[in-house]
């Protein structure tokens, strides 16, 4: 979920994504890409030139979950405010 919803709306650098996600490992952020790309969720485009450019984006498909991943991250918002004004209470 964390990385579709840093892809939503750009296209972002391996590198990039590692800085976005903290705490993903380089192992783990490259099999999570690997499996959403071989879901076509994601898009890996690879430049041919030295060193190597690879960037990352939602297909046509993985665009589809945007709605959901809206939500999500509102619901996520509503949440932390709650939490924090049951806090400010005690």
């Amino acid at each position: 979920g964390v990385i579709l919803y840093h892809l939503r709306d750009e296209v972002r650098r391996f590198n990039e994504l590692r800085r976005l996600i903290p705490g993903v490992t380089q192992r783990m952020l490259t099999k999570q890409l690997r499996e959403l790309e071989a879901d076509r969720i994601v898009y890996r485009k690879i430049y041919q030139q030295v060193p190597p450019k690879v960037e990352y984006s939602l297909t046509n498909f993985g665009l589809t979950l945007t709605p959901i991943l809206k939500e999500l991250q509102e619901w996520g918002v509503t949440y932390m405010e709650d939490v924090a004004k049951t806090r400010s209470k005690a």
